[in-house]
C-alpha cells in the first residue's frame, strides 16, 4: 500500500505519529519537497508504514531522509516499479520506455508466437534480418516480400476484407503514408531514434513518429571504366551536358527514372532537361539493378539512374563500374511502421526496435544500404518528405511527362 492509496489522510497519520502533529507535518513536507528536487520518481511506491518509518528515523535531519529514501528506491526499483501497471496495447507498448521495455517485450513476444513483416527489401538482407531477429530472441518471423506496390495491393485487400494479418510494415515512404491516410499506423517510439535525422522521421507529435527510415539507397551517376573515358565522368548534372557523353548514356523508365528526373527538375529547372535531350539518351524498361549489369557488361557505358548499393556491391567482387554523386542524391528510403491492427502487439513493437538497432542497421549496411545517422558526403532528397500522397502523385506524373520527354527522338 502507498501513501497516495493507503485509504487514510495524511491528517490522520501525522495525529498517530507523534505528540506534536505540526512539527511532524512539517518534516514531512521538507523531506518531501527534498526528494522531489533530487528528481526522486518513485516515492510514490513506497509502503505508506515504510516512508513513516523512515521519516521517524531522520528526525529533523531532512537530508537524510531524503537520503535513505533514495538508497531505498536504488537498491529495490524493480520492487518499486512493479507497483504500477504495466502496458499491454499497442499504443500503450509503442511508447512504453520503462527499463524493463525489452525484457517485457521478448516475454510478450513469445507467449504470442510469431510476428508478421510485409517487406519490400529484396535478396538475402530480410532473410539475414529474420535469422538474426529469431537467433535473439526465439520468436519466429514470418515475412511476407513483395515490391511496394504489391504491398500496396495487398494492404487495400485486408482493410476491404477487414482481415489484418500484418505486424509491421517496411517499405518505400508511398505504403506507409497511405496506411496513415487509413488510419492503419501506431506512432511509436524508439530510443535509437533520437540519432535519426529530423528528414528521416515522420513525426507523429509527443516524441512519437508514424514511421522512420531504416535504409537508404542513393541515387547517381554510374559508368563502366572500360568503356567512358575519365574526362567525360560528369561530378553533377551540369557534367551531364559534356559533348563527350553524347549518344553513350541510359536512363531506367521506372520510378528510379522518374524520380532522377524529380531531382533535375528541382536543382536545374526545365531548361536544363530541353539541354539535357539532346545528349541522346536511349530509355531502358529495366529496373536500376538490371540497368546496373548492363552497364557492367558494356552493353550501356553510364547512367545517371543507379543505386549506390548496386555499383558498389558490383565493384567489390571486381566489376568495373563505378559511382558518383551528383548535386542532390534522391534517397530511395525503405521505412518501417507499425500495423495499428497488429496482431502480435508485443512481437511487432519488439521487431521495430529491432530494425533500428545497432545489430539490424548493420546486417542492412553489410548489404551496402546507407545509414540515415551517417553522413556520406552527398546532399541527399527524401523524396517524399513533406508530401501528402495526393502532391506526390502530382509530382510524380510531372516527373515521367518530363521522362518521356527525354527518350522522344
Amino acid at each position: 500500500m502507498t501513501i497516495r492509496h493507503a485509504g487514510i489522510s495524511i491528517g490522520k497519520i501525522r495525529r498517530r505519529r507523534g505528540p506534536n502533529p505540526k512539527m511532524f507535518g512539517e518534516r514531512l513536507n521538507k523531506a518531501t519537497a527534498v526528494v522531489r528536487n533530487i528528481h526522486f520518481k518513485f516515492i510514490a511506491g513506497i509502503p505508506a508504514r515504510v516512508y513513516l518509518r523512515i521519516i521517524s528515523l531522520g528526525g529533523k535531519n531532512v537530508k537524510l531522509v531524503a537520503a535513505i529514501i533514495s538508497l531505498a528506491v536504488s537498491l529495490f526499483p524493480a520492487a518499486l516499479l512493479a507497483q504500477g501497471p504495466k502496458p499491454s496495447t499497442l499504443a500503450e507498448l509503442a511508447v512504453y520506455n520503462g527499463p524493463d521495455r525489452e525484457q517485457l517485450l521478448v516475454t510478450g513476444a513469445k507467449k504470442e508466437g510469431k510476428i508478421v513483416w510485409y517487406t519490400a527489401l529484396a535478396g538475402g538482407s530480410y532473410r539475414d534480418l529474420a535469422r538474426a531477429f529469431e537467433a535473439k530472441y526465439g520468436v519466429p518471423v514470418e515475412a511476407y516480400r513483395g515490391a511496394s506496390r504489391d504491398l500496396i495491393a495487398k494492404v487495400l485487400a485486408e482493410s476491404q476484407a477487414k482481415k489484418y494479418l500484418m505486424d509491421v510494415a517496411e517499405s518505400s515512404p508511398p505504403l506507409l503514408m497511405l496506411m496513415r491516410a487509413m488510419k492503419r499506423l501506431t506512432p511509436f517510439s524508439v530510443p535509437h531514434l533520437a540519432k535519426f535525422s529530423a528528414d528521416a522521421k515522420e513525426e507523429a507529435g509527443k516524441s512519437t513518429v508514424f514511421w522512420a527510415t531504416d535504409r537508404e539507397s542513393y541515387m547517381g551517376f554510374a559508368y563502366n571504366k572500360q568503356k567512358l573515358p575519365a574526362a567525360a565522368v560528369p561530378k553533377n548534372y551540369d557534367g551531364l551536358l559534356n559533348s563527350g557523353l553524347k549518344g553513350r548514356m541510359a536512363m531506367v523508365t521506372t520510378d528510379t527514372g522518374s524520380r532522377t528526373v524529380g531531382a533535375m527538375l528541382r536543382t536545374k529547372g526545365e531548361e536544363f532537361l530541353k539541354k539535357l535531350h539532346a545528349q541522346e539518351i536511349t530509355m531502358h524498361s529495366v529496373s536500376g539493378q538490371a540497368m546496373n549489369d548492363m552497364i557492367i557488361a558494356g552493353e550501356v557505358e553510364a547512367s545517371p539512374t543507379i543505386f549506390r548499393n548496386h555499383a558498389l556491391v558490383a565493384a567489390e567482387k571486381g566489376a568495373p563500374v563505378a559511382w558518383v554523386p551528383m548535386d542532390i542524391v534522391p534517397a530511395s528510403a525503405g521505412s518501417a511502421g507499425l500495423s495499428s491492427y497488429a496482431p502480435h502487439p508485443h512481437a511487432a513493437v519488439l521487431f521495430i526496435d529491432f530494425l533500428f538497432s545497432p545489430d539490424g542497421q548493420k546486417i542492412l549496411e553489410s548489404y551496402r544500404y546507407g545509414s540515415a545517422v551517417k553522413d556520406y558526403g552527398f546532399k541527399r532528397w527524401y523524396i517524399e518528405k513533406g508530401m501528402s500522397i495526393e502532391q506526390l502523385e502530382r509530382e510524380s506524373d510531372r516527373w515521367e511527362k518530363w521522362l518521356r520527354e527525354l527518350g522522344r527522338k
